[in-house]
C-alpha cells in the first residue's frame, strides 16, 4: 500500500490549504453571524458570504473535488480526495464552499453512476454547478432504521407513475432554501428478496403531497441552512421516469452511494480532530493557571500525545480503506469501511472533547468551532449506520476469515 500523494494530489492539497487559510477561516465568524438562528426553516437564507466563497472556489478550480469523472469533477481517486476531505473537516462550512458537502455529494454520485441521461441533465448538472441543493430521505421514525430493510414508507408503481406514501425524518439538506429535489428510498415489493424490495425515486420538493413538518435539532442546533427534516409523503405521484436505475435496486444503489460517503465522513472527522488538537495545544501554551501554562499541568501532555497517536491510527486505517476501494472495489473493502466508520468518529469525539476541556467554558460556546465539531462527529456515529451495525459487519467478516484459516469454512 502506498499512501504517498501524487503530484496532482499534492497540488490540490496545497491549493485547498491556501484557500482555507486565506478565505474560509477568516470567514467563519461572518458566516455564522449571517444565520437567522430560527428553528423555522422557511426563514432561512443562504448566507451571502457562502455564495461569495463558492464563486471564488469555483474560479480557483477547487470545485466538485469529490467526483472521479474529470469531465464533471477533479478526477481524483478515493485516496487522493481523502486528503482534501480531511482539510475540509477543519470546520463545518468548508465542504459546501467546494461543492463537496453531504448529502449532495452522495446524490450527485448516485445520479452519475445510476441516473439516466434525462435525470442527469435535469438534476445532476444543476447540482454540479451549485445552483440547487438536494436531500436524501431514507431514515424513518416509526422503525429501527439501523436495519434498513425495516423501511416501511412505500414507492409503488401505478400505471405510468410511482405513488409514494410514508414518513421520513433526519432528511438532511431538506431545509436549505435552494433545495429542489430529494432522493426517496421506499418499499416497492414486500414479497421480493429482502434486499430487492426497495427503490430509489427522484422527487421534486414542490411535488403535491410532500410536506416538511419540522426541522429536528441535533444537540439543540438546527444545522442551518441545511437542516434535518421530518417529512411526510401523502399520495405523492411522480412519473416512472423518476425511478433511479430500476425498481428494486435501492439497496444496490445505497451501497454504491455509502461507500465513498463513509470515507468522506471519516476523513472530515479526522480533520475536525486535527483542528481540535491545533486549538488545544495553542490554548495550553497561552493559558496560565496555578503559575504554569496548561500544557505543563496535570496529565495534559498525555492528552496531547494520546490525541496525536489516535489521529494517526485513524488516518492510516481510513487511507487503507480508501486504497482498497481504489484497487479492489467497495465490496472487498466492506470490513475496512465499517472499521473506519466506528474508529474515526469515536476518535474525533474523544479528541474534540479534550479540546473543549482545555478551553473550559469557552469550549462550549460558538466562539470556537469545537462545539459544532463535537455535535457533527457525535451524529456521524449514527449517520450511515450506527457503531453497533458496523461492528456486526466487522465481526462477520472476521469470523469468516478465522474459520477459513482453520479449514472450517
Amino acid at each position: 500500500m502506498d499512501f504517498g500523494h501524487s503530484p496532482r494530489a499534492q497540488d490540490y492539497i496545497a491549493r485547498v490549504q491556501a484557500f482555507m487559510r486565506d478565505h474560509i477561516f477568516p470567514a467563519e465568524a461572518a458566516y455564522h453571524a449571517q444565520m437567522t438562528g430560527s428553528p423555522d426553516w422557511r426563514q432561512w437564507r443562504q448566507p451571502a458570504i457562502m455564495e461569495d466563497l463558492k464563486a471564488k472556489a469555483r474560479a480557483a478550480g477547487l470545485w466538485n473535488l469529490f467526483l472521479k469523472d474529470p469531465h464533471h469533477g477533479a478526477g481524483l481517486n478515493v485516496v487522493e480526495y481523502a486528503a482534501l476531505a480531511e482539510l475540509m473537516g477543519h470546520n463545518t462550512m468548508a465542504a459546501e464552499v467546494f461543492n463537496c458537502n453531504a448529502p449532495d455529494t452522495g446524490n450527485m454520485e448516485v445520479l452519475h453512476m445510476y441516473g439516466t441521461h434525462a435525470q442527469q441533465q435535469q438534476w445532476m448538472l444543476p447540482l454540479l454547478e451549485g445552483k440547487i441543493r438536494s436531500a436524501f430521505c431514507m431514515t424513518e421514525p416509526e422503525v429501527a432504521s439501523s436495519d434498513a430493510t425495516n423501511m416501511a414508507a412505500t414507492a409503488v408503481p401505478e400505471g405510468d407513475e410511482v405513488v409514494i406514501n410514508g414518513r421520513k425524518w433526519f432528511s438532511s439538506g431538506i431545509g436549505h432554501p435552494n433545495c429542489k429535489v430529494l432522493i426517496f428510498m421506499g418499499l416497492t415489493d414486500p414479497t421480493a428478496e429482502r434486499h430487492k424490495r426497495h427503490s430509489m425515486i427522484l422527487v421534486p420538493l414542490d411535488t403535491p403531497g410532500v410536506k416538511i413538518q419540522r426541522m429536528l435539532p441535533a444537540f439543540g442546533v438546527y444545522d442551518e441552512p441545511f437542516g434535518h427534516g421530518e417529512v411526510t409523503f401523502d399520495n405523492v405521484r411522480v412519473p416512472k421516469e423518476n425511478i433511479i436505475a430500476g425498481l428494486g435496486r435501492g439497496f444496490e444503489i445505497a451501497q454504491g452511494r455509502l461507500g465513498p460517503g463513509r470515507i468522506h465522513h471519516c476523513m472530515r472527522c479526522i480533520g475536525g480532530a486535527e483542528r481540535a488538537l491545533q486549538l488545544m495545544t495553542a490554548r495550553g501554551d497561552q493559558r496560565v493557571a496555578f503559575g504554569k501554562p496548561l500544557n505543563q499541568l496535570g496529565g495534559n501532555v498525555d492528552v496531547i500525545a494520546n490525541a496525536r497517536m489516535a489521529i494517526e491510527q485513524a488516518r492510516l486505517l481510513t487511507l487503507k480503506a480508501a486504497w482498497m476501494m481504489d484497487t479492489v472495489g467497495v465490496k472487498a473493502a466492506m470490513s475496512e469501511i465499517s472499521m473506519i466508520k466506528v474508529v474515526a468518529p469515536n476518535m474525533a469525539q474523544a479528541v474534540i472533547d479534550a479540546g473543549i476541556q482545555m478551553h473550559g467554558a469557552l469550549g462550549v460556546t460558538l466562539d470556537t468551532p469545537l462545539s459544532t465539531l463535537a455535535a457533527y462527529v457525535r451524529t456521524v456515529r449514527l449517520a450511515d449506520g450506527p457503531d453497533e451495525v458496523h461492528r456486526k459487519v466487522v465481526a462477520k467478516f472476521e469470523l469468516a476469515r478465522q474459520r477459513l484459516a482453520r479449514g472450517e469454512a
